[in-house]
Formats: C-alpha cells, sequence, structure tokens
C-alpha cells in the first residue's frame, strides 16, 4: 500500500532523473572498470587519478578529488597502490607540507596513452546511434544538469553544516 499522502504524486524511482542518471552512471563504470581491470590491472578509483593526472598534469590529492567526486580516502588509496606500482610519482609541495604533488610518471605516462584509445573506443560504442545534434543538445543538458548539481551539493552542505 502506498505511503505516499493522497495529495502529492507518489514517487517513481525508475523514473526520477537523479536514480536513472546515477544507474547510468554506474553502467559506465562497470563497463570501463572491465576494461580497465583485465587489460591493466587498475579500478575505477586508480583510473580516475591516473586520467585527472593524463589531462591535467601535477595535481594534488585534493584536487583530484574535487576533480573526480571522489572521497579523500578512496583517492588517498588510489595514489598509495599506483606509487607502489610506479605509475604515479610524489612531490613535495613547499607552499603546504601536509600534502603532495602527484603526477605520472613514465610507466604512467604509457598506461595513460594505452588506456585513452580504449576509453574513447567505449564512449563511440555507448553513442553509436544516437544522432550528433542530440548528442550535442544531450552534453549541453547534462552541463546544465553538472552545474546546477554542483550547486545544489554546495547548497546542502551549507544547510547541513
Amino acid at each position: 500500500m502506498p505511503t505516499t499522502p493522497p495529495d502529492e504524486p507518489p514517487l517513481h524511482l525508475e523514473q526520477f532523473l537523479p536514480y536513472r542518471l546515477n544507474v547510468v552512471g554506474a553502467f559506465a563504470s562497470r563497463a570501463l572498470g572491465r576494461i580497465y581491470g583485465e587489460h591493466f590491472g587498475i579500478g575505477i578509483p586508480e583510473w580516475r587519478v591516473i586520467a585527472q593526472l593524463g589531462e591535467f598534469g601535477r595535481l594534488t590529492s585534493r584536487d583530484i578529488g574535487e576533480l573526480s567526486q571522489m572521497h579523500k580516502t578512496k583517492v588517498s588509496r588510489a595514489v598509495a597502490e599506483l606509487d607502489q606500482r610506479g605509475i604515479v610519482e610524489r612531490s613535495e609541495n613547499r607552499a603546504d607540507r601536509r600534502e603532495s604533488f602527484v603526477s605520472l610518471s613514465a610507466a604512467g605516462r604509457r598506461l595513460y596513452a594505452q588506456i585513452v584509445p580504449l576509453a574513447l573506443a567505449f564512449e563511440s560504442r555507448w553513442t553509436d546511434g544516437i544522432a550528433p545534434d542530440e548528442l550535442r543538445t544531450f552534453e549541453r543538458v547534462l552541463a546544465v544538469l553538472t552545474e546546477r548539481g554542483r550547486h545544489l551539493a554546495g547548497a546542502y552542505q551549507e544547510e547541513v553544516s
């Protein structure tokens, strides 16, 4: 029996946009995670670190967390694993000795160069059959939703604090 008050419409989770976006993201992460795991022996958090460093160069763990929307402990574990495998290098941050800079090592840059074509091929397969103008519209809408989500998450955090 529904518990929604009679004057309010019920929530249909399978039609609720935040839920649907989460499901789509989970499918993408799972599929891509299988690619990185099978070919390179890395998980999703490690790939996100490698991707951020490959795109932006030298970053702090805090920067990586903000860019990838990963919790600091997950970033820290991923960086430690990649450092142990020789995929990243750490250097001192003289402005703030509590954190260090992280960058891809030569092996990390080679790994990134191998993964990028696979990731782009996955994206191409995923969007195959969607008209270019529909994709451009979707990307614009996604950018708006991302920015609104960032704003709402910040506003919610301020309310909770």
